[in-house]
């Protein structure tokens, strides 16, 4: 088999291609054939030895990836839900850039026929962080107005597409004008190119009362506004920082990060009760002792995808060979969609 093995943290070049004997699955396990990798901005961070969860639980070397899709190569013992030949996507804690996976059925699901390979390896990992956010921590009601910071990436494009379904109002941003079409096309409510526009005025003429969701995976260089622009009873839900992190050059400026992570808002709970607003974060790789959320929500996603209600989003796809383009290329902030990449 074949993986990217990184063995301490740096730039593009410490993505290694390495070749590894071939995977065995263990009882209750299945052996999957990888047709292709998801690529997520956290691959990024974990590349920078910056990864909490990849701290904790591996270390290095450590081989990055959450989430894949491929064709059922081999099952270990006590395994019923799947067969030889299955095509399937799923989620995994790492090991996905490899062209072998071995996984707990829990995290493996059938693939939808119209699905193809690297759309299906595009689809879980934002997906299920959209769906966690909005329906695993808020309890929704028709008629909320949600602003969705990044709208045309791969998180915030589910996003504005699973508050659609349940009749929430959409304010989605971009960074940049060619990123519109994509929102237009997916039918959000209100789009701001804060490249052109006054965002927080724009997200005042939209929303003059405040918002009552607002997702923001920036950091520092919008969380305070975030929280500010949120009506009574709203809430904030932080699942990132990237606008502490280099857009170009592959290596973190450490004076930056600091000078960042000083001036980040702290939020007291006092204040917050008395102004009747709430922070909520989370980090879906500690998720993963959580089979029945993982279920519910791929159930939930699979069945809007079938029924024609949910898309993915658009795939740019590279050889695995150039794993490191595809990391510099996601880094720049000007993608829109999901990257992938072929073993």
């Amino acid at each position: 088999m074949r993986k990217i093995s990184i063995h301490g943290p740096g730039d593009y070049s410490v993505l290694k291609l390495e070749e590894h004997p071939d995977l065995v699955p263990g009882e209750g396990e299945v052996l999957v054939d990888v047709k292709a990798s998801g690529i997520n901005y956290a691959d990024i961070i974990i590349r920078w030895g910056l990864y909490e969860s990849a701290k904790k639980f591996v270390g290095w070397p450590i081989t990055p990836g959450f989430e894949f899709s491929g064709i059922v190569k081999s099952i270990g013992k006590n395994v019923t839900e799947f067969k030889m030949g299955d095509e399937v996507l799923g989620v995994n804690l790492f090991q996905c850039y490899a062209s072998q996976v071995v996984i707990k059925p829990a995290f493996l699901f059938q693939k939808p026929k119209k699905m193809s390979f690297d759309e299906a390896a595009g689809f879980p990992a934002v997906m299920l962080t959209a769906y966690h956010a909005l329906f695993q921590n808020v309890v929704v009601r028709k008629g909320m107005t949600a602003l969705i910071h990044s709208a045309a990436g791969g998180v915030g494009s589910s996003l504005v597409q699973l508050c659609r379904i349940k009749g929430i109002k959409t304010i989605g941003i971009i960074g940049s004008s060619h990123k519109r079409q994509v929102l237009e096309d997916l039918g959000c409510d209100h789009i701001i190119d804060k490249s052109t526009e006054d965002l927080w005025k724009k997200v005042e003429s939209f929303a003059p009362q405040g918002v009552d969701l607002a997702f923001d995976a920036n950091g520092v260089e919008t969380m305070k506004e975030s929280y500010k622009h949120l009506a009574p009873c709203g809430k904030l839900l932080v699942y990132g920082a990237h606008s502490m992190f280099p857009k170009k050059g592959g290596k973190v400026n450490w004076a930056k990060l600091a000078a960042d992570f000083l001036r980040t808002p702290r939020f007291n709970p006092l204040n917050m009760t008395s102004q009747n607003k709430s922070l909520i974060t989370f980090n879906l790789s500690f998720l993963f002792g959580r089979e029945d959320l993982f279920q519910e929500a791929m159930d939930d996603l699979l069945k809007w995808y079938e029924d024609g209600k949910l898309q993915c989003p658009s795939v740019k796809v590279f050889p695995m060979e150039e794993v490191g383009l595809a990391h510099k290329e996601l880094e720049s902030g000007k993608t829109v969609g999901k990257l992938v990449i072929n073993p």
